[in-house]
């Protein structure tokens, strides 16, 4: 049975986007040793969508109200991009300490997450 998912960012300042997630988002997380942070997500779910090329991944947290999730975020100075309306929902993307970015969107639809934590 799986009982979880591992979720892997690659980047070129690891050392900075683990100090942002650790220090902006709050995530908790234990040490695994000689640095390396493992957090604790909030709850997940996964879509597979149509592509012309494997391999390529997106993460994005949602949130319940995305223009407050993004003030918080800029009291702290982190920069999001222009808010991009979507059939699904609001999305965003934050800029990462470590130069890379993820997605913030707040969704229009139920979400598996609600599902599962709802039985």
């Amino acid at each position: 049975m799986i009982s979880g998912a591992h979720v892997v960012l690659y980047s070129e300042n690891a050392e900075a986007d683990r100090a942002f997630f650790r220090d902006i988002f709050g995530f908790p997380h234990v040490e695994a040793g000689d640095g390396w942070l493992i957090f604790a997500m909030p709850p997940a779910e996964l879509a597979i969508h149509p592509a012309h090329e494997n391999d390529r991944h997106e993460l994005f947290f949602m949130c319940q109200d995305l223009k407050t999730e993004m003030a918080a975020l800029a009291g702290k100075q982190i920069q999001c991009s222009e808010v991009q309306q979507a059939r699904w929902g609001m999305v965003t993307k934050i800029q990462l300490s470590g130069g890379g970015r993820v997605g913030l969107y707040q969704p229009r639809h139920r979400t598996a997450a609600e599902v599962q934590s709802n039985g």
